[in-house]
């Protein structure tokens, strides 16, 4: 079992092995046969084209830090406040809403592309920030996992609390927040990363070079270049692969308590 483990923790790893090591080597060492698994010429060429020069690529950078941070901050919040109203308070058509959003998360992303466009047309959010962000910022799962969560808050202790005078708010925001911090850590790391990789929404969205994102940004360098460029490629995708690090580093102790608690029986 050990040995299983270990071989599956390898696997997993090589893939980010492979692109941090590809983003130092050069095209020719990059695409040798057999590949090499460690770098015989290092070079920061890579790094030097993708940041200096004429490519926007910081803005870019700003561009993928803003719009998945404010969706997760977003997604955050409106999970928390719609996972409160499903798990404690008690209103007509209660269930047949929330198992109409439960539904949502079966359907295929693609079925809302089109008039989702259609509706940011008519609105003129096309290749603007809002039009990358308003889509996104309400998360399905995210909402399922705090109301899973919210059984695990007694009631009494809510109702404690407004006997002594606290307002639904100061309940809501010193009570209910503080104590669903692991699903909001894991709601973070999951709408984080979703949102920082996504590209088709971006590619639909976005016209202007200034407006987009990392991801794609680094994806249509790479392309334009006549000849696909690995070693350029590795270090677009290093690149972009630090915040997500970052974000997981931050929110890891929230994560497994996060997915343990929503697998409670409501």
């Amino acid at each position: 079992m050990v040995l299983l483990v270990t071989l599956a923790a390898v696997a997993s790893v090589m893939p980010l092995y492979w692109m941090v090591t590809g983003s130092f080597k050069i095209q020719r060492d990059a695409m040798s046969v057999p590949p090499e698994f460690f770098p015989k010429n290092p070079t920061l060429e890579n790094w030097i084209r993708l940041l200096t020069g004429n490519r926007p690529t910081f803005r870019w950078f700003f561009n993928s830090i803003f719009v998945s941070g404010t969706i997760t901050l977003g997604a955050v919040v409106t999970s928390a406040m719609a996972g409160y109203a499903f798990g404690k308070k008690e209103f007509p058509g209660r269930e047949l809403l929330f198992w109409t959003i439960i539904v949502t998360m079966a359907l295929p992303r693609i079925a809302f592309i089109i008039p989702l466009y259609l509706m940011m047309r008519d609105l003129g959010w096309i290749d603007t920030y809002q039009g990358l962000i308003a889509p996104y910022i309400c998360y399905p799962f995210g909402i399922f996992l705090v109301k899973q969560f919210m059984h695990t808050i007694p009631q009494d202790l809510i109702d404690a609390a407004r006997i002594d005078g606290a307002s639904e708010l100061r309940i809501f925001t010193r009570l209910v927040m503080p104590l669903a911090r692991p699903a909001l850590g894991a709601i973070a790391i999951f709408v984080f990363v979703s949102s920082w990789n996504e590209y088709l929404w971006q590619l639909i969205m976005i016209d202007s070079q200034l407006m987009q994102t990392l991801p794609l940004g680094v994806s249509k360098l790479v392309s334009t270049l006549g000849s696909y460029d690995l070693g350029l490629a590795m270090a677009g995708a290093t690149f972009a692969f630090i915040p997500m690090l970052a974000v997981f580093l931050i929110f890891q102790d929230y994560f497994v308590k996060g997915l343990t608690v929503g697998a409670v029986k409501g």
